[in-house]
């Protein structure tokens, strides 16, 4: 089992981009349902120690999670992530933002263009996100927010659950 897996993280500020590229010691179809299926989505999505809890989703195009980031003060911050496109186990692409907890957008944040594509490549699966902002400022704001470090933090968290099923 590989240990150095493979995390890219690269800020593009001329494109207003972030691009994650994260390596995964699982297949395709573990990997898929991991950022696909609510109940495992809840395990990882949020950076520890919050967590990750969906009230709604609906895994189609046009559809919705709603979900909330828990923090371990008793904070909940409400999330969107409205699927545009699902071409399953290849891509996902959704709109995400900040909401209320019945889904209503909250204007004070940016709202980015998700971009997911999943291959496996030599008993590896790869994830490979670009997150477009509107804004440079847009992209700076999330950046600032530490968005960086609880993705990397929300990653570490899905390797876990990987290596606990490989047991």
């Amino acid at each position: 089992m590989k240990s150095n897996l493979l995390m890219n993280f690269t800020v593009d500020k001329e494109n207003n981009t972030v691009n994650v590229k994260r390596e995964f010691n699982a297949s395709l179809p573990q990997v898929w349902s991991a950022w696909t299926e609510a109940q495992i989505l809840d395990l990882w999505w949020a950076p520890a120690p919050w967590k990750s809890k969906t009230k709604s989703m609906k895994f189609e195009e046009g559809g919705r999670r709603l979900y909330a980031m828990l923090g371990p003060e008793g904070e909940e911050h409400w999330a969107i992530a409205d699927y545009t496109s699902i071409h399953p186990k290849t891509n996902v692409k959704w709109l995400d933002a900040f909401s209320d907890s019945e889904g209503n957008l909250n204007k004070e944040f940016p709202r980015s263009d998700w971009d997911v594509t999943f291959s496996e490549k030599d008993n590896s699966t790869f994830v490979d996100v670009v997150i477009k902002h509107e804004k440079l400022s847009d992209l700076e704001m999330i950046i600032q927010m530490g968005f960086k470090e609880g993705f990397t933090i929300a990653m570490e968290g899905l390797d876990a659950i990987f290596a606990e099923k490989a047991k």
